[in-house]
């Protein structure tokens, strides 16, 4: 049995967390929309950013992103509407886990370029390039096109809104 990943993600906004970063729970540890902000320790740190508590949706996986509708996490696809974020953990329905909101993110990814605009896509909790009238994220742009699938991207409370970028 492979041992136990220990986050890199570290609380320095309260003195510690019944729940890390990157693990989900089956018991509800915070009130859903807590807000933590953590700093990457990690090797490759990607610097401070903030989290969201939020219950957990099936098929979830780590770097996918979600849309907050009140109380309930919902799997981001093209048309989706509202406050967007990053699941931290494999979160299913009935767990509740951490999902990023603001700093650098690993993503999952189609085609993504260097400082280029991010938008939903058809693919449930992945985001491209594509301009798409209503997909557009405001507040996410890819910042490197980082592996295979993936793509980090600097977020400051990614939302997404019908935006006309024929304009």
């Amino acid at each position: 049995m492979a041992a136990p990943t220990v986050s890199t993600w570290v609380p320095i906004s309260e003195i510690g967390l019944n729940q890390q970063i990157d693990i989900n729970s089956a018991t509800k540890k915070y009130d859903i929309g807590k807000t933590v902000t953590c700093r990457d320790m990690g090797t490759n740190s990607r610097g401070e950013a903030k989290f969201r508590y939020a219950g957990g949706l099936d098929d979830t996986a780590v770097g996918e992103v979600v849309v907050f509708d009140g109380d309930i996490t919902l799997r981001a696809v093209a048309r989706s509407k509202g406050p967007v974020g990053v699941a931290m953990s494999a979160c299913l329905t009935g767990e509740y886990g951490w999902y990023q909101v603001t700093g650098k993110a690993r993503v999952v990814a189609g085609t993504l370029s260097d400082n280029k605009q991010a938008y939903l896509t058809a693919t449930p909790g992945s985001i491209d390039e594509t301009v798409v009238t209503g997909d557009h994220i405001n507040g996410m742009r890819c910042t490197t096109a980082a592996d295979t699938g993936y793509a980090i991207v600097m977020m400051n409370h990614p939302a997404v809104a019908d935006i006309d970028d024929s304009a």
